[in-house]
């Protein structure tokens, strides 16, 4: 079943699409769900979606979304 589920997973374009206007923490996990991996260092964190062509990285300083960036193919 897991082989299956990376099948399935959205592309960068769809993550990115979906997030779109999201400004806040809050407002990007009711786009994108819960992110795949958190990382954290002080008032920043850098949320990772995994995609089926790599990955899109949001950086959240405090609750805000600074930026974001794609990773992978």
């Amino acid at each position: 079943m897991l082989v299956l589920a990376g099948c399935f997973a959205p592309s960068k374009a769809d993550l990115i699409k979906k997030a779109e206007g999201a400004s806040t923490k809050a407002e990007l996990e009711s786009a994108l769900g819960e992110p795949s991996d958190v990382s954290k260092l002080g008032p920043i964190e850098k949320w990772t979606y995994k995609a089926s062509d790599g990955a899109v990285v949001f950086v959240l300083a405090g609750d805000t979304i600074t930026f974001e960036v794609t990773e992978g193919q």
